[in-house]
């Protein structure tokens, strides 16, 4: 057996995120990969393939699943609201468990970030109706969204409890945990960003209302710490270049400020684990941006965004993080835990296979034979 040495590299050494005991500290980021099978986007045996090549990661972050029928925003992406899906992510997670992984499912909604063609012609719902200015994904190409409908206090109600109950199928699908997108464009994040969120009620004069209701739904579906969500304070123009219009997402010090007080919030639930997006980094990650949030919050800190072997066990390795979290890198090395820990080089994925189509770029991505 190899024996990795843990003393000179912090990543390979173990950690407990919550009641997550993990062997290593390199996470696999979530990753919209579109592969589900038809209309009721189911999980199939390719996305078991896909995660159980990848179970030598401390932990799995599993694609963002939709969390009802009302939140699609993607096409390919799989749900987690019928009891087909919850069959199909069970096959997912007994792999997985069976090489010896963990595995978390994030939960998604997408919001005002969606369009009509992928919710059978009906208007998206959003904070407020305020078009977020994204081109999204549809079946027919990509589409600009339009101005949403304002949800009413009844369908906030029920989106809380779609979320709580979608908590309660990735239990029964036999996943460890969860994790709340509360990162990026969509709905969550809608609902914190003043500039998308002009509501008159109590989810406007307090923007981080929306988040915190979810938050304790979905972690009401666990015993203990299986909960985690994540954030992207710094979210700004630079992380996409699809929009159009008027940016509404700025990483300002009012913005920062405002997620300052946020984690301190989070900090007071019985999370597992905050998992945050970094800014764009012009060369290697900013330890500073992590560093801030690390003041607030008490638990452990998954960073992302950028990092490689050497960044990522420095940000452990000086206590800002306690794990990191790796996207495209782990597309195309499934391996990657061996490949840092034995000093291998990583290969670059195919950016015309991320999103859709079938097993290539997908689950062929070979192993590192050394060297």
């Amino acid at each position: 057996m190899i024996r990795y040495d843990q003393g000179s590299q912090p990543l390979l050494r173990p950690v407990a995120l919550g009641d997550l005991e993990l062997p290593n500290r390199v996470v696999m980021a979530p990753l919209t990969r579109a592969r589900a099978a038809g209309r009721e986007l189911v999980p199939t045996d390719l996305h078991a393939a896909y995660y159980g090549q990848r179970a030598t990661a401390g932990l799995i972050v599993a694609e963002g699943a939709w969390v009802s029928g009302h939140a699609i925003g993607f096409p390919g992406v799989p749900g987690v609201f019928t009891d087909r899906q919850v069959e199909a992510w069970r096959r997912v997670t007994g792999v997985v468990h069976a090489l010896g992984g963990r595995i978390v499912l994030q939960l998604w909604h997408a919001g005002a970030n969606s369009h009509p063609d992928l919710l059978g012609g009906a208007l998206p719902a959003g904070p407020s109706a305020i078009d977020p200015g994204e081109v999204c994904r549809t079946p027919a190409g990509r589409r600009a969204t339009v101005a949403p409908r304002a949800m009413t206090a009844a369908e906030i109600g029920r989106t809380v409890a779609d979320y709580g109950a979608a908590s309660e199928r990735a239990r029964r699908a036999g996943f460890d945990g969860v994790e709340v997108a509360a990162n990026g464009t969509y709905l969550i994040a809608q609902f914190l960003n003043p500039r998308l969120n002009r509501r008159a009620d109590g989810y406007g004069a307090d923007r981080s209302r929306l988040l915190l209701e979810v938050v304790d739904a979905v972690a009401a579906a666990w015993d203990g710490r299986r909960a985690g969500v994540r954030l992207s304070p710094h979210w700004t123009a630079r992380d996409a270049g699809r929009t159009r219009g008027p940016y509404p997402y700025t990483a300002d010090e009012e913005t920062l400020a405002a997620y300052d007080g946020l984690v301190a919030e989070l900090n007071r639930r019985p999370l597992a684990y905050l998992h945050l997006r970094g800014p764009v980094p012009d060369t290697v990650p900013d330890f500073e941006a992590f560093a801030r949030y690390r003041k607030g919050f008490d638990g452990p800190l998954i960073a992302n965004h950028g990092f490689g072997r050497e960044s990522g066990n420095a940000i452990v390795g000086d206590g800002i993080a306690d794990a990191v979290s790796f996207a495209r890198l782990f597309i195309a090395n499934p391996d990657l835990v061996g490949r840092f820990a034995l000093g291998g080089e990583t290969a670059s994925d195919d950016r015309g296979t991320r999103y859709g189509g079938g097993a290539r770029g997908y689950v062929d991505y070979p192993i590192w034979a050394g060297g």
